[in-house]
């Protein structure tokens, strides 16, 4: 196959979908690889670097998507302001595009309709199923284990007070209060994060494992309230929730809110939109100056008033809705997305060329435009399809 890298264009994007060693991997295996110059400048990883691995180098994102057939990336297909044209725009019929899409995010909806009308064959990343065969293809893992870290730093570099217990001669300064809703792999590094940093941790997840988990790191548990049989679904993943059991999780955040100073949402449902655990009058609740880290926004985010893509404040309240913060550690969240990038595509490649048996869990779980229509079922659930 042809597989073009473009230089993802995402404010403040630096990762990129291929390393050097990757794309020396990609020809070896007999592809070929044109990669954008410089694609990789913000991960580290020089022009010169990939020409030696064996990539083609284009001047031009269009000429990469001219001339591949398989297009890897790391973030949705956006509009490109230097070329006046959206990503999508500058594919063609019957293009392989493997890449992060969110398509039941309702900001991504107009975009996955367009995939579909303009005969591209995309499959969303995020959608490989966390099974034991597909453990070094699970970007969505290795991204949530930067996002826990980051997204914990971030907040820390928000707030205007310390965050461990600071012993000082004017008194003695208590420690912040950390909240985690969605003990997921994100929420687990959040947490072992905060703890780092002095926090005193509190976590809340409706799957007692996950709980479980959070408490093993030191967290003080808040009970969800939510019985085990409507909590966990397929491969352990939480299951959405009915919305009266729903409103009863929130008023039970709502209780302890008041004494949060950081609060790390990355609570989620594997291709639906991300629940909503805290409202605007939740928010309210909170101290001015408090912290709120939704990285689930994404897939809509846990709190209703977060502004995708922006830090914000309202109601006193630091919102972070920025939406690639891996992308802040470019050169390690590269390392690894590449290296699941590549494992993924040689399991889908079959004498030379993709092979999407759709009776594959892994394939099935990934799909999400074909022959023109839509047809992930979280996108089209959450466009009322």
């Amino acid at each position: 196959m042809i597989i073009g890298i473009p230089k993802e264009i995402m404010h403040d994007e630096a990762r990129v979908a291929a390393t050097p060693d990757t794309v020396k991997k990609y020809v070896a295996d007999g592809h070929k690889v044109l990669v954008e110059k410089g694609a990789g400048v913000g991960a580290t990883h020089s022009d010169d670097a990939y020409a030696a691995a064996g990539a083609v180098m284009c001047d031009t994102a269009q000429e990469v998507y001219d001339g591949a057939e398989l297009i890897l990336k790391v973030k949705e297909p956006l509009f490109n302001e230097q070329t006046g044209k959206h990503e999508v725009d500058m594919m063609h019929k019957g293009q392989y595009l493997i890449t992060f899409i969110h398509p039941a995010a309702p900001v991504n909806h107009k975009m996955v309709k367009h995939m579909a009308e303009a005969g591209i064959i995309s499959m969303a990343i995020e959608g490989v199923p966390r099974i034991s065969r597909a453990q070094s293809m699970d970007a969505l893992t290795s991204m949530s284990t930067c996002a826990g870290y980051k997204g914990t730093l971030m907040a820390a570099s928000d707030l205007t007070k310390f965050i461990p217990m600071m012993p000082t001669a004017a008194g003695m300064i208590k420690p912040c209060n950390m909240l985690v809703a969605g003990v997921g792999v994100a929420g687990l590094q959040a947490l072992a994060t905060g703890k780092r940093l002095g926090a005193k941790t509190y976590a809340i997840d409706i799957r007692p494992a996950a709980a479980e988990q959070a408490t093993s790191l030191g967290a003080q548990l808040v009970e969800s309230g939510v019985a085990p049989e409507l909590a966990i679904g397929q491969g352990g993943y939480a299951l959405a929730l009915p919305e009266d059991v729903l409103a009863a999780e929130r008023e039970l955040i709502a209780k302890v809110l008041p004494n949060m100073d950081i609060v790390f949402l990355s609570a989620l449902v594997p291709g639906q939109l991300a629940p909503i655990l805290i409202t605007e009058d939740m928010v309210k609740l909170m101290k001015p100056g408090s912290v709120i880290v939704d990285i689930a926004i994404d897939q809509g985010g846990n709190c209703s008033i977060t502004t995708p893509g922006v830090r914000d404040v309202k109601h006193g309240v630091i919102l972070e809705g920025i939406k690639n913060i891996p992308g802040m550690l470019a050169e390690s969240s590269t390392f690894m997305y590449a290296a699941n990038m590549y494992n993924l595509v040689k399991y889908l490649t079959k004498d030379g060329t993709l092979n999407l048996d759709e009776s594959d869990d892994i394939v099935r779980g990934m799909m999400t435009t074909k022959d023109g229509k839509v047809v992930h079922a979280g996108a089209l659930a959450a466009m009322g399809e």
